[in-house]
């Protein structure tokens, strides 16, 4: 009688003891499916592949990048063609709220200053946009954005600085011209649209080697 219990007790235990080692192998298995990191991009035409085939602008080459390296970090491109600093800053709390990110990369404010929008409220959604994520757990990348000398040298320099006072107020990441080698190149056309404004797909690798080295430390 007593074998036949301690019989039970020990297939009960062994029982118990696979159940709980499966459980753990699928809870590890789960785990290691989730992203580690999750980067979340804000921004506008230059980043919503405006007018470029949908998988080749710079943040679905990103993507590509992230798995060639096999790391685990999901990508979400929440950006809207037109939209401007107050616009992202309307968003951004829901998109905190839904995606919860570790980086949250801000391409805004050229439409700002092509609207002609006073400089001060683009420094403010700025701030207000970097504070958010911060306080919501993520690491912010500004990406910095220079605009034409035709409209006029004092306003684009007070334009190019604004990404870096906000930057070094906030501690975070500052790509100080997204279009470097896209907008200043010996012939800048040539990689661009039509429309004199928007990059082309020529143009997005070199947009995303200019992000890169900044983003690449925040992961």
């Amino acid at each position: 009688m007593q074998d036949a219990q301690t019989k039970k007790h020990r297939r009960h235990f062994i029982a118990s003891s696979l159940a709980l080692g499966l459980s753990t192998l699928a809870s590890g298995v789960q785990a290691q499916a989730r992203p580690a990191k999750h980067v979340l991009v804000v921004g506008d035409s230059l980043s919503a592949e405006y007018g470029l085939a949908r998988g080749t602008g710079w943040v679905a080459l990103l993507t590509q990048r992230l798995a060639q390296h096999q790391q685990p970090v999901q990508v979400t491109n929440a950006s809207v063609s037109g939209d401007t600093t107050s616009g992202g800053r309307a968003r951004l709390p829901g998109l905190l709220s839904q995606h919860k990110p570790s980086v949250v990369i801000i391409e805004l404010g050229g439409n700002d200053a092509l609207r002609g929008l006073p400089l001060s409220g683009t420094r403010d959604n700025l701030r207000w946009m970097t504070q958010a994520a911060q306080e919501a757990g993520a690491k912010v990348l500004l990406l910095g954005m220079q605009m034409p000398p035709n409209y006029g040298r004092q306003y684009a320099q007070d334009f190019e600085q604004l990404f870096a006072s906000v930057a070094q107020e906030r501690k975070a990441a500052l790509l100080p011209f997204f279009l470097q080698g896209v907008a200043d190149g010996k012939d800048p056309l040539a990689l661009f649209q039509a429309d004199r404004i928007h990059p082309n797909a020529q143009a997005q690798p070199l947009m995303l080697e200019n992000v890169w080295p900044v983003l690449r430390p925040l992961l």
